[in-house]
């Protein structure tokens, strides 16, 4: 049996850090799958669809990695493809408690899927899409903030 884990997030734009998440949790899994949440309560930059696109590109150097979305509850969708884990990534202190109200319902949902926390590389604590989002949108330099497709596909976005 594969050893399948999830990765969640908006992902609008996914990010270095991000990208830290994914490639050190594919070290420890033998599938991850990372999924576009399409949050309805947040307005995107990016479509699913965008999104999606982005990130294969930006994972195809790792195998074990695939990208899907869904709409739903997490456990649902990680329930549907047998994962045994969700993958979450902390930045500081401030992401835990939202972190483990969310893990806590998780629990209650679906006790069988474990939630796994990643601290982020410190280079990437700061690193928000949000902020990405804000400074690529007055023109800054995001180059070391997101891999070099989405810093393009920004460029495009806010030209």
């Amino acid at each position: 049996m594969t050893n399948i884990a999830v990765c969640p997030g908006s992902f609008d734009p996914v990010t270095l850090g991000h990208m830290d998440i994914i490639q050190r949790g594919a070290k420890v899994f033998e599938e991850v799958r990372v999924v576009v949440l399409n949050n309805s309560a947040k307005k995107s930059l990016f479509s699913v669809e965008e999104r999606i696109q982005l990130l294969k590109e930006v994972t195809k150097g790792i195998p074990n990695v695939q990208v899907d979305s869904f709409d739903g509850l997490l456990v649902d969708y990680a329930a549907a493809v047998n994962a045994k884990a969700i993958i979450r990534g902390l930045r500081a202190v401030s992401d835990f408690e939202y972190e483990m109200q969310i893990t806590s319902m998780n629990r209650v949902l679906n006790e069988k899927i474990e939630t796994f926390f990643i601290m982020t590389n410190n280079q990437y604590s700061f690193l928000s899409s949000s902020i990405v989002k804000e400074v690529a949108k007055y023109h800054g330099n995001i180059s070391e903030l997101v891999p070099f497709e989405v810093e393009l596909a920004l460029k495009e976005k806010f030209k």
